[in-house]
């Protein structure tokens, strides 16, 4: 039994085309509503972990991933300094018989392409923010910042860390600002003169980090990210523009193999890195919260987009369960919360293979295999 309403999603992000691509594979009446005017390839690099790949491949996109990405031998953690190596997460063939898919590292705008040529393009609304949601007669009208108007059963709000959505259910957020901020960019490996990043590689500073990884299996563009304290800049955009001098400076005596890398690229973008505590709730009725608006979390395990597609997952089978959404919807939160939540709480600490560390409860997670929680009237019951 499947659901047979109108489904609103906000958001064009990974989670919500996966969503958006689960239910129109289901034949449920679906449109995704997106702020943008059009999909850019935003430069970053992006983790998929074999737990995210088994829910690419629920979408038949596995050997266009596989195609796209690196696939590395290892996660290495390296001393900042010295290059000693502290603990490396070994990937590849044994790797894969062990989680049942790979590791692969790619250009975020390749996945997100991926994932577009996945639901029809009919489907997605560009240059649709949302202002508000009202509730008349059973169904929901949302109200658009152009004027225009859109009616569904449903709403789902897959529309990232500055949710709109999430600001509707639950009122502003008061998230708190670490004193540190990341720099990202993706730019090409020719710049760097011959040399070529082998592998995933973090390196650990007293109070920095580095991470930098090919996004090809050219390996012919080079992606790195940053954290560094900064208790002075505490603006949570992607798209801000950064200064390489300053990464420079902030790099200063690390490794030679991190020289190598900054000493050529172009530029940079920054953002501040905030931390969130787990929401009270997702759901409210027929509307539901999705990845990053639900869950946002610190880069630290590369987990962000793994577990917005894993929800995207749960929440299609959820509603394949039920033809209510109010009922599928708590369902998936229980399914979904305290996975998230250790994920969450786990990234914050920012030790995630500095030390040893078994991976297998992130990455050996099948979406697919997980049992789905049941209905609210059964676990009532079982609680007594």
């Amino acid at each position: 039994m499947s659901y047979t309403g109108k489904v609103a999603i906000v958001g064009a992000g990974i989670g919500g085309l996966a969503l958006a691509g689960f239910l129109s594979r289901r034949g449920i009446s679906v449109t995704v509503y997106e702020q943008a005017k059009a999909f850019q390839r935003v430069g970053a690099g992006i983790q998929m972990s074999p737990n995210a790949i088994q829910v690419l491949r629920g979408l038949g996109l596995e050997p266009r991933i596989r195609g796209l990405a690196f696939a590395p031998r290892s996660w290495s953690n390296r001393v900042w300094d010295s290059g000693d190596r502290l603990f490396d997460l070994t990937f590849g063939d044994d790797a894969e018989a062990r989680y049942g898919a790979p590791y692969l590292l790619m250009h975020r705008g390749d996945l997100h392409a991926a994932l577009f040529s996945a639901v029809p393009a009919e489907l997605i609304v560009f240059s649709r923010a949302l202002l508000g949601i009202d509730h008349e007669r059973g169904a929901l009208t949302l109200r658009f910042a152009d004027g225009g108007s859109a009616r569904a059963d449903a709403v789902i709000g897959a529309d990232g860390v500055h949710s709109k959505v999430r600001e509707i259910l639950l009122g502003r957020e008061k998230p708190r600002f670490t004193g540190r901020i990341a720099h990202r960019t993706v730019f090409p490996s020719s710049l760097m003169q011959g040399y070529l990043v082998e592998t995933c590689t973090k390196w650990w500073g007293p109070d920095r980090h580095i991470v930098i990884y090919p996004v090809n299996p050219r390996r012919d563009e080079t992606y790195f990210v940053t954290s560094v304290p900064d208790p002075t800049w505490d603006v949570e955009s992607w798209s801000a523009q950064g200064n390489m001098a300053q990464v420079r400076r902030a790099f200063a005596g690390f490794h030679d193999d991190v020289q190598r890398v900054l000493a050529h690229c172009p530029s940079v973008h920054q953002w501040a890195l905030f931390e969130r505590d787990p929401l009270p709730r997702w759901t409210d009725g027929a509307i539901a919260l999705l990845g990053d608006a639900c869950h946002p979390m610190t880069p630290y395990m590369a987990q962000g987009a793994a577990t917005a597609l894993e929800d995207a997952a749960m929440l299609a089978r959820s509603l394949d369960a039920t033809d209510d959404p109010a009922d599928a919807f708590p369902r998936y939160e229980r399914a979904r919360r305290e996975r998230t939540a250790r994920i969450q709480l786990t990234s914050r600490q920012n030790t995630w293979g500095k030390t040893a560390v078994d991976p297998g409860w992130v990455y050996g997670y099948d979406v697919w295999q997980a049992p789905l929680a049941p209905a609210a009237s059964t676990a009532r019951s079982r609680a007594r």
